[in-house]
């Protein structure tokens, strides 16, 4: 199979046409949304443009202190865009954010691609980045459904949690449910995924890999690991992200702190 077929700066021009569409629904529909096409549409390119040129250079040098320290960097500004998205009263989140997608996407990453995968050296640009990016992109939205919902429920249990604190419950177990359900949130979305892939659509690894040429059988192979590594990340991530968040709703005298999920 030949790899493939090359687009031209005209075609990509040509691309844009569906961005004029969703744009011009906005202004039909008055959804208010033309501003955010544009900037999104301007940092899509640009930021892709600039990766694509990061990547080179990388890949060019396969140094392992330069791969981890990109991969970081890109846990980094996806703690950014999580804790810009969760609206947690008073309790800021990006350190915890960052902290679990640092620890469990590193630990996803490098069994994906030490142990099961088996690249050689585990940390090969190549390998690691590509599927670490994955781990990343997906799991971040996870993340956020998961902080998302905690604050959402503290706000709508509220005096349920007080009460129970005033019986003697620590936080911990006043909020159990509610970590629980924080939880779910960010799991359902990969675990539907998981239900329609290969009958619903093809995944993104597994048509990269066609489009580039490469056995059918083997890209299969390449998602369902993908896919499996999603469940672990999504589920490693918000444990971690949701269990540090919640820490941080509670004083030192295990109460509510003060404006936070709408407390007084």
């Amino acid at each position: 199979m030949s790899g493939a077929v090359d687009i031209g700066y005209g075609q990509l021009a040509l691309a844009l046409g569906f961005v004029v569409l969703a744009g011009g629904a906005s202004l039909w529909l008055k959804l208010g949304l033309g501003r955010d096409l544009i900037v999104g549409t301007l940092r899509t390119v640009a930021q892709l443009a600039l990766m694509g040129y990061v990547l080179l250079y990388i890949f060019a040098i396969n140094q392992a202190w330069l791969v981890l320290l990109l991969f970081a960097g890109m846990i980094f500004f996806a703690a950014r865009i999580v804790a810009g998205r969760v609206k947690g009263k008073g309790v800021p989140v990006f350190w915890p954010v960052f902290l679990s997608m640092l620890l469990s996407y590193m630990v996803v990453s490098f069994l994906v691609t030490g142990v099961v995968v088996q690249a050689q050296p585990w940390w090969d640009a190549r390998y690691f980045l590509p599927l670490g990016g994955m781990v990343v992109g997906n799991s971040m939205n996870a993340m956020a459904l998961s902080l998302e919902r905690l604050f959402g429920e503290m706000t709508n249990r509220r005096d349920q949690v007080e009460l129970l604190l005033s019986l003697g419950a620590d936080p911990r177990e006043a909020t159990t449910a509610i970590n629980a359900d924080a939880i779910r949130a960010g799991m359902i979305p990969s675990i539907n995924s998981m239900m329609g892939v290969g009958l619903v659509f093809i995944p993104g690894m597994m048509t990269g890999q066609i489009l580039a040429g490469a056995d059918p059988l083997l890209a299969i192979k390449y998602q369902i690991v993908v896919m499996l590594m999603l469940v672990g990340s999504t589920t490693l991530g918000s444990v971690v992200a949701v269990s540090l968040a919640r820490r941080r709703l509670f004083t030192p005298a295990q109460q509510l702190r003060p404006g936070v999920s709408g407390t007084r």
